[in-house]
């Protein structure tokens, strides 16, 4: 593995789990702990992550950038979209926020589809021009500049005024018992007015973000009606999901 890709390996690990340790990471690469140490210290010094004894954290909050990288589990994510878009019909009114999956299911919706979509992350309101049939509005307010979302009270405000038919939120991390968690308590705010403003809430999350925890919850798994990962739906992970009454595709 290239350094470049152990570097954003190591930033996918922390965004989803807020912390890593060298020694399993050093595992996970299969390179030594010494290499490991100096990636950390590079993306330290950067100011990417904080280092600490025996790892590193996330650097309070690490927004994602589209223009870092390459899309993280691309073949993944792709399935869970072909998963998803069935789920959109025509003359719906439809909330979508950030992230590469969200930004992968517009790219792929049909050209002829004919819905009205509110997003607050211009990479999705881009792409959605594209489309000619679609109706967009982009929900603005303070804009998180790597990852191009808005944030803040005029978003939550905006969304107030919203009931969609449905929602597609962007997932970090989902927990059978706790729901959705953000790592960034504005982000996860937004998120939560999101889920609220709409009749039917999804989840777009690949496996690796099942039962893991951030500090800022979303919503609660009661609240959400459908979760779409690359799994089988009759994987054991899912199990759990689907004795709380979510739908699991």
């Amino acid at each position: 593995m290239l350094k470049e890709e152990r570097l954003n390996y190591i930033l996918d690990e922390i965004r989803a789990y807020n912390k890593v340790k060298s020694s399993d990471l050093s595992i996970q690469l299969n390179v030594s702990e010494d290499t490991i140490r100096r990636d950390l210290k590079e993306l330290s010094d950067t100011g990417k992550i904080r280092k600490v004894h025996g790892g590193a954290m996330a650097s309070s909050y690490i927004p994602f950038s589209y223009k870092d990288r390459e899309v993280y589990a691309h073949e993944e994510k792709i399935a869970i979209v072909k998963k998803a878009i069935p789920l959109i019909k025509d003359d719906q009114v439809v909330l979508i926020d950030g992230g590469t999956t969200n930004l992968e299911l517009v790219r792929l919706l049909p050209q002829d589809l004919k819905a009205t979509f509110f997003t607050n992350c211009l990479p999705v309101a881009t792409q959605l021009a594209e489309h000619p049939n679609i109706e967009i509005v982009f929900i603005g307010g303070k804009v998180i500049k790597n990852a191009l979302v808005s944030i803040g009270l005029d978003v939550i405000n905006s969304l107030s005024e919203i009931q969609a038919d449905i929602c597609f939120l962007g997932t970090r991390s989902i927990h059978h018992s706790r729901g959705i968690t953000e790592i960034d308590r504005e982000e996860a705010q937004v998120k939560r007015a999101i889920a609220q403003s709409a009749n039917h809430v999804v989840s777009l999350a690949i496996s690796d973000k099942l039962d893991t925890l951030q500090p800022f919850k979303v919503e609660g798994i009661n609240k959400i009606n459908t979760i779409v990962t690359e799994l089988d739906p009759n994987d054991s992970r899912l199990e759990n999901y689907k004795k709380s009454g979510v739908e699991v595709l």
